[in-house]
């Protein structure tokens, strides 16, 4: 049974991005309020104008450190790759510099309004939230890798973790715990030909939720869409007499969300960074 690929996504979203930059060699360039200044100007304009939130930021003399709200479509590596360049060009040209700005590299966690382990106890209650639990055959299926695995990206230290939520077409009652298991196999492999990590998964029978970590140069869009057409290819391949059964033209509505979470809170890095 084919279906038609989701192209575009209508988001609920809250993602967060802590990042760190260093000056080339360590040059504590920023020791003078001056440069300080101008970076922390630099840092906000480039935010706007490539439609970043800038949540925080602070200079020190050999460091930049920031805090951006994004959106979908958008990545990290991208994000630095605007902020350093873009910053390093105008410093030069105002203090006449001729030696190199910023170092190779940077640091990117991901943080939230809530912390990682409330994401993950959240997703653990989704059975019984939902009460499923108490059934003999609870229409339910929890995933949780005991061993995550290591992604890695040239020139970066990152930890980028997002809880995405998608539902079923007019929210039918569609998995069970024999398909949530099928998809979730399936999806293992999708992750690990694309590079991004499935920590954990929690499938009820109209919607699903997932601890997902990418790296830097993905947008969480990205990995949405692959994994819900990737599914849905999947499904109306092994299950399509499901899929008329409940009427369902596509598996998935084409709405979204997703979430970023860290070990540390939005707020606690925020109250951090303008304390310094």
């Amino acid at each position: 049974m084919l279906l038609t690929p989701l192209s575009t996504l209508t988001w609920a979203f809250q993602l967060h991005y802590y990042l760190c930059f260093r000056t080339h060699r360590r040059r504590e360039l920023f020791s003078s309020q001056r440069i300080a200044d101008s970076v922390a100007d630099l840092i906000k304009e480039i935010s706007t104008n490539h439609s970043y939130r800038l949540l925080e930021q602070n200079q020190y003399p050999t460091q930049q450190r920031c805090l951006l709200s994004m959106q979908p479509s958008q990545s990290v590596a991208k994000a630095v790759q605007l902020l350093k360049c873009n910053s390093s060009r105008e410093l030069a040209r105002i203090f006449n510099l001729s030696v190199p700005i910023w170092a190779g590299g940077y640091l990117a966690r991901s943080s939230g309004s809530v912390r990682i382990s409330a994401v993950r106890a959240y997703l653990e209650e989704q059975p019984t939230h939902h009460g499923y639990a108490t059934r003999i055959l609870p229409p339910v299926y929890t995933f949780h890798d005991p061993q995550p695995r290591t992604l890695r990206a040239a020139h970066a230290v990152f930890d980028l973790n997002h809880h995405l939520v998608f539902s079923t077409q007019q929210r039918k009652g569609f998995f069970g715990a024999t398909i949530g298991q099928a998809l979730t196999e399936y999806w293992l492999q999708v992750a690990a030909k694309r590079n991004f990590a499935l920590d954990r998964i929690s499938i009820v029978p109209d919607h699903l939720h997932m601890l997902v970590r990418i790296v830097p140069k993905m947008s969480i869009e990205e990995v949405a869409l692959s994994l819900m057409n990737n599914g849905q290819n999947f499904i109306g391949e092994r299950y399509p007499e499901l899929l008329i059964r409940n009427g369902m033209t596509q598996l998935w509505n084409s709405s979204a969300y997703a979430g970023t979470c860290g070990e540390l809170s939005t707020a606690l890095i925020m109250k951090w960074l303008a304390s310094d």
